[in-house]
């Protein structure tokens, strides 16, 4: 049995879709050609880029009058791309930006170079991080606590940080564009697109492997990109070619293809909601119990995602990795700006999985609590 795989990204891939990669490596379908081998204008490819945006628009439920697009650069290259299609649409060069880790503070200040961008809402504490108590963020600042100014072109908001393990999804109904980085939770919960405006994930936590980014724009958003925007990075021209403005990245658009395919056997994001939630749940309901680790985000948006957690003596972190590791519990250090452990377990992952950590948790407190 292959050992349970906890990173944060890029990250676990379900096994059926590996081994189905495995067999098509060298002949995709009878074309004699790899996948990565494929021209991407020919039919074949075309005929793969088609089926996975339309397994995608039916496992969220786009509306059609959405765009889906497959783009490169990862979600910290959106952090640009974003401002540059969209900050000019209310004819101000504004918008608002909610803070709620470090992935959404990176957004923000990534944007702030491209006009003027200011905070909604932040939930950064205002002491210095601490690394023994994950202070920091903890908490989501809720939407009646944004400052929105009308005439900003879109709030920005990340609904699931993998750093602090903080999730929200409870998006309200704005009177300006919202945009959502999904990177993180993606396909694991549906979207409300009669609330979000856009969304935009990096495919290497539950959609596939690293190279992709995934973009759904509402059409009337597209066409007012800057004229510093780089053509292979306008949403409109991206739009309008299907994705193939330039060469997009074939083989990862392939591999999302399958993960798409595969959660549609398992049930679609309503079946992964459940898992995820039964998931987190068992292994929040043991860290709640247990005076030997600690999970500090505020219980109300603990993310299904992500779950970091501290060893009441930091001096056994280290024995703590190093027995996981033997045990078969991969990719558990916490991220470097906060320390402590991480448990990243994304729709690929079995409740098996989380079962395995929990029982090892167990023993290990036994031993040395």
């Amino acid at each position: 049995m292959r050992p349970w795989n906890f990173s944060a990204g890029p990250s676990v891939l379900p096994v059926d879709v590996l081994e189905q990669a495995a067999r098509e490596m060298l002949d995709w379908h009878g074309s004699g050609m790899s996948v990565m081998e494929m021209s991407h204008r020919g039919k074949e490819f075309m005929q793969i880029r088609d089926e996975a945006e339309q397994d995608l628009r039916d496992l969220l439920q786009v509306p059609d009058d959405f765009a889906v697009l497959f783009m490169q650069g990862g979600a910290q290259a959106q952090n640009a791309i974003v401002p540059m299609n969209l900050l000019g649409l209310a004819g101000h060069n504004q918008a608002d930006y909610v803070v709620s880790g470090s992935w959404s503070k990176k957004s923000f200040k990534e944007a702030q170079r491209y006009g003027d961008v200011r905070l909604a809402a932040s939930s950064e504490a205002s002491t210095e991080i601490n690394q023994q108590t994950q202070a920091g963020f903890s908490w989501f600042p809720t939407p009646d606590t944004w400052e929105v100014r009308a005439t900003s072109s879109y709030v920005h908001v990340c609904a699931n940080e993998t750093i602090g393990g903080v999730e929200f999804n409870d998006w309200p109904l704005l009177s300006v564009p919202l945009v959502v980085d999904v990177s993180s939770n993606i396909l694991s919960r549906p979207i409300d697109f009669s609330k979000v405006d856009m969304a935009y994930a990096g495919a290497q936590k539950n959609a596939g492997p690293a190279g992709l980014t995934i973009v759904i724009v509402r059409k009337d958003l597209l066409g007012g990109a800057s004229e510093y925007c780089p053509s292979a990075f306008n949403y409109d021209l991206v739009a309008k070619s299907q994705s193939m403005f330039n060469t997009p990245p074939t083989y990862p658009i392939y591999m999302a293809g399958l993960v798409f395919k595969w959660l549609k056997t398992q049930g679609g994001v309503a079946a992964m909601e459940q898992r995820n939630q039964q998931k987190s749940e068992l292994l929040y309901r043991y860290l709640d119990s247990s005076d030997f680790y600690h999970n500090q985000v505020e219980p109300s948006v603990r993310s299904r995602m992500n779950i970091p957690f501290l060893l009441a003596k930091p001096e056994l972190d280290a024995l703590f990795l190093a027995e996981a590791e033997k045990a078969g519990l991969l990719q558990l250090k916490g991220h470097k700006s906060v320390g402590g452990m991480r448990a990243s377990i994304y729709n690929a992952l079995p409740l098996a999985a989380v079962e395995a950590l929990v029982a090892f948790m167990k023993d290990f407190e036994a031993k040395h609590g």
